[in-house]
């Protein structure tokens, strides 16, 4: 039993539909993403970027999203679980907004992702559940946007992930530079 931060559930879907079907295991694939899932690929899958670029590299290639804003919206009367927002892998116990860039995230025994960057949801979030891009994107008090739907990695090292396994936090060395939007 994993008491420290660890991985709730794991999701993929092979189509290109906003929400992923939790199954009990995802296979990390390095340089790659999630076998079986659409979103898998060493350049941009997401058919908005495929159209304005189809060559350039595939930062988001493993979705990641905590339990914890699951709770946060339920809260605010938007109850989503595991997989509905798209994510791949669900935490608890990680501060995945306040990770910087370049933080390695160790999944279970072997799967190793690199933080690339914030999840930007589109129009698509509110299709799914209407009021939802107001619940992760928001203003901070100076005006800047704060994005709240979870971040994107690229999978450094592959290997398999399962609900209930750990996940150890790498920070990089050096000067940390705070999530943007890929």
């Amino acid at each position: 039993m994993v008491t420290g931060p660890s991985v709730v559930a794991v999701s993929r879907d092979g189509q290109h539909r906003f929400s992923k079907d939790v199954v009990a295991e995802v296979e990390l694939v390095a340089g790659l993403g999630v076998r079986g899932d659409a979103h898998a690929g060493a350049t941009v899958q997401h058919r908005s970027r495929v159209a304005a670029d189809p060559d350039q590299p595939n930062l988001r290639q493993v979705h990641l999203l905590s339990v914890e804003l699951h709770a946060e919206m339920g809260a605010q009367g938007s109850a989503v679980g595991p997989g509905e927002l798209g994510e791949n892998v669900t935490t608890r116990g990680v501060d995945l907004h306040g990770l910087p860039r370049g933080a390695l995230l160790h999944l279970g025994g072997e799967a190793v992702v690199e933080v690339t960057g914030l999840r930007d949801p589109c129009a698509q979030i509110d299709a799914f559940r209407p009021g939802l891009l107001r619940a992760v994107v928001r203003r901070d008090a100076d005006g800047a946007v704060v994005r709240r739907a979870g971040i994107m990695g690229v999978v450094q090292r592959g290997g398999v992930v399962r609900a209930g396994d750990g996940v150890d936090v790498v920070l990089p060395s050096g000067t940390h530079h705070p999530l943007e939007r890929v």
